[in-house]
């Protein structure tokens, strides 16, 4: 083979083992904080916030904290550099997206997933056949 396209090859292969790489910590599936805390690595940690501590922003150093707990019940502290999230306190579940720090889950992101709007339509879907489930007055 000739150099240049030894030297291009080569090239190739450490873009993409980079790429790689950087996809795989992107597509991890979620953790909880003690496996968040084992591998060190960037984690998902989904779960439900925890009204008692209440959750508090602070304006001056623009820091939104909350406690947490994970699905196999873990509580940790998360400290996420950003106002809280619109529809916090409506959340279903929080997905967090970051790194432990210590006790202290440092979140890079955040994702709220509000109650559903179409909580009606499945209680119709799971209706019983035959059976009206609302009756329209003439």
């Amino acid at each position: 083979m000739k150099p240049k396209t030894l030297i291009l090859l080569t090239l190739l292969g450490v873009f993409g083992f980079f790429v790689v790489r950087s996809f795989g910590d992107q597509v991890a599936g979620y953790e909880t904080f003690a496996e968040a805390t084992e591998s060190g690595r960037r984690a998902h940690v989904v779960g439900m916030w925890l009204e008692d501590p209440a959750a508090s922003y602070d304006p001056e150093s623009n820091t939104f904290t909350f406690a947490m707990a994970d699905e196999a019940g873990a509580t940790r502290q998360v400290v996420y550099a950003n106002p809280k999230p619109a529809n916090f306190e409506d959340a279903e579940k929080v997905v967090v997206d970051g790194r432990m720090d210590g006790d202290v889950f440092v979140a890079e992101h955040i994702l709220v997933k509000c109650p559903s709007k179409y909580n009606e339509q499945n209680e119709f879907e799971a209706a019983e056949p035959g059976v009206p489930t609302t009756q329209v007055s003439l």
